[in-house]
């Protein structure tokens, strides 16, 4: 755990009791706050009278007498749609408002730092696709080479309730929007932007206000290195920012099909090559297409933004090429899952939108297409470009017919169920086929999250695999 610093004897209020605001409510207390909480739900008000904690109705701002801040969980909305009353309540009272992310930043670098021969480093990645891999790949790539490193935020541990830094560590942490665009600290030695597309739209009103959100942890971190994917318009102008003219490689820029071969400091990759280049000159070159869990163009972007981190930090290009060839992936991204017959199985549950299902598409060569589920803002369009590697789509959820409608040049089943398209996918399927859940599509119709629906998928190829063909 993670104390946090600053409110020794101040009383904070933490809105939220699921993971980050029962770690954060920890911490708070190891730092000598004393803790009053919040949750809308009876269960989480519940769970929190039971662990000790003081309830108080966050959205009275009679409540705020005293209060020396608000900390917010990352789930409930500030600003866009519309702010949580607890939230305006803490306006009206002129409480500041942060999350546990700004308190991790505030508190982590601790007095001990003093007598540590080589300070701990923090890398965070940011971005709408990736940023889970990446983060995850990056910390296995640490580990295999033998430096000490934790992985925390938006995937693994909370990041208060992480351990406190040994002598030399990196702490990885992947960072939403949801937790860039309230954090008041935002230091992190490296930060990385994997790429940018539409997502959250309602959360920030607009891809101008998604953009600003992931820009803040450059903007306001000032890290002393930024790797940007500029595969998108807003990478590029990202990094044109923070550059101070073509040979300043402290901005290192990244790209999966682009050539870079004139910047101060370059990785990318193409046609399953990874490229290094530092001013004009190939300094590391990695073939990744016999890496298993690192499948697809998309994937080896998320090699080149996880390499590039890993040389900044002192590897050669050897040893991370040996440590990738180890990764095994994450579960519900191009995750293989089985195989019979030639016919491969694999779990994209995590595709929740139009661009990540595209990457996935692109991925495989024939492919028995699962797909459906909760649409985001925009429809299918920007996917149908990339649907020639489909022999069929399979669509499910509550509103199958209507996502089934949009794929008008592709043929497509409703199946409505997982079970239903896994088991007629699995039936049809020819050698050298892919299974493919992608869906495009959030899974709160059926679901209560992506996992659940990954999982669901996985025990529904394990009978298919398990029933003789006919």
């Amino acid at each position: 755990m993670i104390p946090v610093r600053g409110y020794d004897g101040a009383t904070v209020a933490v809105l939220g009791m699921g993971r980050s605001g029962r770690a954060t409510a920890a911490a708070l207390q190891a730092g000598g706050a004393s803790v009053v909480v919040w949750d809308d739900g009876q269960n989480g008000r519940d769970a929190a009278d039971e662990a000790g904690y003081a309830l108080r109705d966050l959205t009275q701002a009679s409540s705020y007498a005293g209060v020396a801040a608000l900390i917010v969980s990352p789930g409930i909305p500030h600003l866009y749609p519309i702010p949580h009353p607890a939230i305006v309540a803490a306006w009206v009272a002129g409480v500041p408002v942060d999350n546990d992310i700004g308190l991790f930043f505030r508190s982590f670098a601790t007095d001990d730092w003093d007598g540590f021969e080589t300070t701990p480093r923090i890398v965070a990645v940011t971005g709408s696709n990736g940023k889970s891999t990446t983060s995850a790949l990056i910390h296995h790539i640490l580990v295999e080479n033998g430096r000490p490193a934790q992985l925390a935020g938006n995937i693994g541990r909370g990041v208060l309730d992480i351990d406190p830094a040994h002598d030399g560590e990196v702490i990885v942490l992947e960072l939403s929007s949801y937790q860039t665009d309230l954090a008041r600290a935002l230091t992190p030695d490296i930060a990385v932007l994997t790429n940018l597309s539409p997502d959250h739209l309602d959360r920030h009103a607009g891809p101008g206000g998604y953009f600003a959100a992931k820009r803040r942890l450059f903007a306001e971190g000032g890290p002393d290195r930024a790797i940007i994917g500029i595969d998108e318009n807003e990478g590029r102008y990202l990094a044109n920012q923070l550059s101070e003219g073509a040979g300043d490689d402290r901005v290192l820029l990244v790209s999966s099909g682009q050539k870079l071969t004139e910047a101060a400091w370059s990785v990318f990759a193409r046609k399953g090559f990874l490229s290094e280049y530092r001013h004009g000159r190939q300094v590391g070159t990695i073939d990744l297409r016999p890496i298993a869990g690192l499948p697809g163009a998309h994937n080896h972007q998320n090699a080149c933004a996880a390499y590039a981190v890993c040389r900044t930090l002192g590897l050669g290009p050897r040893a991370i090429e040996a440590a990738m060839q180890s990764y095994p992936g994450l579960p519900h991204r191009s995750q293989i899952v089985g195989e019979r017959d030639g016919v491969r199985f694999v779990n994209d549950s995590k595709a929740t939108n139009v661009d990540s299902a595209a990457k996935a598409l692109q991925a495989f060569s024939r492919i028995r297409w699962i797909c459906g589920g909760l649409q985001k803002e925009g429809g299918l369009d920007n996917l149908l470009p990339h649907l020639s590697n489909v022999a069929k789509a399979y669509v499910i959820g509550r509103e199958a017919e209507q996502f089934a409608r949009q794929l008008s040049a592709t043929q497509a089943e409703v199946c409505t169920t997982m079970a239903r398209a896994v088991a007629l996918a699995a039936a049809e399927a020819e050698p050298g086929d892919v299974v493919l859940l992608a869906p495009a599509a959030a899974s709160f119709d059926q679901y209560d999250n992506f996992e659940q629906r990954g999982d669901d998928f996985m025990a529904c190829v394990a009978e298919a695999l398990s029933t003789p063909l006919a």
